[in-house]
């Protein structure tokens, strides 16, 4: 009875072991199977695109050139230099003769006569030709009547007027007196009643009536030629009797 248990045992054993091997085998021919196998390769991506992850073109591709935004349009400036606005224009008479009216506060009157005295010297003393012309023509009168808001009028008349000489006081007196400018040009300014001078160009009036500009003068019509009138014929009558 021994014998019969320990056959059957052994050929379960056997059984088993039969299998074990097969197994192994199997896994084996598998992984030999599976090393002999040649590598797949994936094909190339397109000419000129990028790899997944990655911002460097691939081998032999043409990267493309980057657009550099438009530069900004900026004007030029040579170093060392300052933009400055052109000066205001000055007190130019386009006409033979031109006056200029200036309104003084009546408290300020005392400060426009000084610098008027300072500028009648700057004339005089002046040794530009343009400016002696100047001094020459320039005549200085202050009315008798009020001007504008109760003011003391003063009335500058230039008779001549030099053609394209400045006539503008501040710059006169700068020219003359550079280290006492600031404070003339204060006196000056603050001495006006308005907002500033008035200037009238002249031109002279003449016998002939100046024709409007753009019209034509009229045609001259001869007078018309009337023969004279005739005197009625004379009947003789006879006397009474």
């Amino acid at each position: 009875m021994r014998f019969v248990l320990r056959r059957a045992d052994l050929m379960v054993a056997s059984y088993v072991l039969s299998l074990v091997l097969m197994a192994g085998s199997a896994h084996a021919q598998a992984a030999t199977d599976q090393a002999q196998q040649p590598p797949t390769t994936q094909a190339p991506p397109p000419s000129g695109t990028l790899e997944p992850n990655s911002t460097t073109p691939l081998q032999g591709a043409t990267p493309a050139t980057p657009t550099a935004p438009p530069a900004p349009i900026t004007t030029p400036v040579t170093p060392g230099t300052s933009v400055v606005a052109p000066p205001p224009l000055g007190r130019v008479f386009a006409a033979e003769t031109g006056i200029i009216f200036n309104a003084i506060k009546p408290d300020k009157v005392m400060d426009f006569e000084t610098v008027i005295a300072k500028l009648r010297a700057a004339l005089a003393s002046s040794k530009d030709v343009v400016r002696q012309q100047q001094a020459k023509g320039w005549k200085i009168y202050k009315a008798a009547e009020p001007g504008p808001n109760n003011s003391v009028l003063y009335v500058f008349i230039m008779d001549p007027a030099v053609k394209g000489a400045d006539y503008g006081v501040a710059k006169i007196l700068s020219d003359a007196y550079p280290a006492e400018i600031t404070d003339l040009y204060r006196m000056y300014t603050g001495a006006f009643a308005t907002a500033g001078q008035t200037i009238v160009n002249l031109a002279p009036v003449t016998d002939k009536p100046a024709t409007p500009a753009g019209a034509t003068a009229p045609a001259i019509v001869p007078p018309a030629i009337v023969p004279p009138a005739t005197a009625p014929p004379v009947t003789a009558t006879p006397p009474s009797r």
